[in-house]
């Protein structure tokens, strides 16, 4: 038997939610062991990295229960079913930061395919996008809570900011690729 001849032999839980689907399984794996395995499977996210008059956006820190602390995060969300990554991120900037989907000049997609996030807890797809704004934009303050330059040295502080790690990978693949 290999790797790609696990059998699921039964599933026991089977739970959808809007966002997530929780399964519960056995499966005889490559040795022929019989397992209990759990899993989760996820709506797809996005994370949006907005660039304006070359500063990267961060909206205000937002509490993370899973963390217990608040951090700093991408606009970003869940791709709702039947919706494409591109087509959710206007209403992720207009409620994130307040940014009319007219301001947008450019929409980059980072990777065309998601990466894959994937671990017992978490089955999903990440797909990252560089919002270029128009310069004549103007942006409520009150809804950014840091401009960082888009430099070298604006980069490095944002990343010893950055705690969540599908928007550190989104902006050092943004930074790579330039």
């Amino acid at each position: 038997m290999n790797p790609s001849d696990w059998i699921i032999q039964h599933r026991f839980v089977d739970l959808h939610t809007p966002w997530l689907r929780l399964i519960g399984e056995y499966i005889t794996d490559d040795k022929e062991q019989a397992l209990q395995y759990w899993h989760i499977e996820k709506a797809d996210s996005v994370v949006v990295l907005p660039i304006h008059r070359q500063h990267i956006l961060l909206p205000m820190p937002v509490y993370r229960p899973g963390i217990g602390k608040a951090t700093w995060d991408f606009p970003g969300g869940r791709v709702p079913d039947n919706h494409s990554p591109r087509t959710v991120i206007p209403s992720i900037l207009q409620r994130e930061l307040g940014i009319e989907p007219t301001t947008m000049s450019h929409l980059i997609p980072l990777n065309s395919v998601g990466w894959p996030v994937n671990s017992a807890f978490s089955n999903q797809h990440l797909y990252g996008f560089v919002a270029m704004l128009d310069s004549f934009a103007e942006i409520d303050s009150a809804l950014i809570d840091q401009r960082i330059p888009a430099t070298q040295s604006g980069v490095q502080k944002l990343r010893e900011q950055l705690t969540c790690l599908q928007c550190r990978a989104v902006l050092l693949e943004w930074w790579t690729n330039q």
